[in-house]
């Protein structure tokens, strides 16, 4: 049989999208009959990058809790309510062989309403420290695909497969396009690049840092390809130079890769992934506002390997220009962190994933 159908769901941010989407790429090269419904938070960024993906979505109204009090969490129940009732109805339509989640507020519905509807399903878990919508889905589903060693403090040990974090399909080719790359973006080939990622979001913080450290950057010879995030980029486009790339997102991330000398980022799993893959030198640069810190926790992983250097956000008044200068003059250490991170790299991970969905697919 290859005419299956598979209901997606994961998003809020890329870390949780981007997985899905390569999952379901995958998926549909391995069975080019299937069908495909993405499902996910009405008013997130998937809502944007699925139907860019050329995959079919369809929105739930609910998202996360506030961690401060909050009228918003006064209908996080209400939400969530609605939220099942209406995935109920999805799953009942479409009638999917399988549900895939990898994340982020819409999974939890979704997941719950298969479990509900006797549909098997599995999870995809990015971080070293499972999430809360994940540990509690885990106990129901049929295969939980991790990207870290240790997971059975969070998830049946017996459901547990070591995979790999699956990554955007377009850096298995990365690196090919060089010269192409910096046409691009407009940027010179005999100067160093600094590539900035906050995350697909955006991180306020790393680009406060980038717009105050642009002079001082700019006189240490490097050219900035800076992905400053949607909501940020009004408030930084005027920065925009010769030697200045400000960008809103950057959809071309191969490119991005391939140009780059140096990469100033947040850890996030997904985007940890990809460093792991492209091996370029990175300062990561955690973010301090997520659930149990995991971005700290991913980013000291990679640290314990000497695979990366990480600056706390309170430390970079006094770190970061110590920091990025000694990693721009050390053709050595900038060496060292690129050999050590590329052995961490797990490029099979989709091929992975799929294959585990296969065997439960057939043994079904």
């Amino acid at each position: 049989m290859s005419n299956y159908r598979f209901i997606v769901s994961g998003g809020g941010t890329g870390g949780h999208i981007y997985p899905a989407i390569a999952i379901a790429t995958a998926l549909k090269g391995r069975f080019p009959q299937a069908e495909f419904l993405f499902v996910g938070a009405s008013d997130r960024m998937e809502m944007e990058k699925v139907p860019q993906a050329g995959f079919k979505i369809v929105g739930l109204w609910i998202s996360g809790l506030q961690r401060s009090l909050s009228l918003k969490n006064l209908m996080f129940p209400f939400k969530v309510l609605v939220s099942l009732i209406k995935a109920r109805k999805i799953l009942k339509n479409f009638k999917p062989h399988m549900a895939i989640g990898t994340g982020g507020y819409a999974s939890a519905p979704v997941l719950k309403a298969a479990a509900q509807q006797g549909i098997p399903y599995v999870i995809q878990e990015q971080n070293s420290y499972a999430g809360i919508t994940n540990k509690w889905l885990a106990k129901k589903a049929d295969g939980i695909y991790v990207a870290y060693e240790g997971m059975e403090r969070f998830f049946p040990e017996s459901k547990i497969i070591l995979t790999g974090n699956p990554v955007r399909e377009i850096l298995t080719g990365f690196g090919s396009e060089k010269s192409k790359a910096f046409e691009y973006f407009g940027l010179s080939p005999q100067m160093p690049v600094l590539l900035i990622i906050g995350g697909s979001l955006g991180s306020a913080r790393i680009n406060q840092l980038i717009a105050e450290k642009s002079e001082w950057l700019h006189d240490q010879g490097v050219q900035l390809l800076w992905q400053c995030g949607k909501s940020y980029y009004k408030k930084y486009e005027s920065l925009d130079s010769e030697n200045v790339r400000v960008k809103s997102f950057v959809n071309k991330m191969d490119y991005a890769y391939a140009i780059a000398d140096i990469i100033i980022s947040r850890a996030g799993a997904g985007t940890i992934s990809e460093l792991c893959i492209v091996g370029k030198p990175a300062l990561l640069i955690p973010s301090p506002h997520v659930a149990e810190d995991h971005q700290t926790k991913n980013a000291l992983a990679l640290v314990a390997k000497n695979a990366a250097l990480l600056i706390p956000e309170t430390e970079l008044e006094e770190r970061f220009e110590i920091e990025f200068e000694r990693l721009l003059s050390s053709v050595e250490l900038r060496s060292t962190l690129s050999s050590n991170i590329k052995t961490l790299a797990k490029p099979n991970a989709t091929e992975n994933i799929v294959n585990e969905i296969e065997n439960l697919l057939m043994a079904s």
